[in-house]
């Protein structure tokens, strides 16, 4: 697996997360857009530790600044 993500898009990526977390656990979001929500978080957590996003591939994108030429 190659990075394919930046500094930049890892700290959103971990922000969102954050506050969709909290806005579960606040109840502002519940149900099935709750689950949704923390899976989403999981998610962009993961992706962000491994700085590689699957759908970045997929379409060819990159935003780690030591892939562009």
């Amino acid at each position: 697996m190659k990075k394919n993500m930046g500094s930049y898009d890892k700290l959103i990526r971990l922000v969102l997360a954050i506050v969709l977390i909290v806005l579960y656990y606040t109840g502002v979001i519940t149900g099935t857009l709750g689950i949704i929500g923390l899976v989403l978080a999981l998610v962009f957590t993961v992706t962000s530790l491994i700085s590689f996003c699957p759908l970045y591939t997929l379409f060819g994108l990159s935003t780690d600044k030591k892939e562009k030429k």
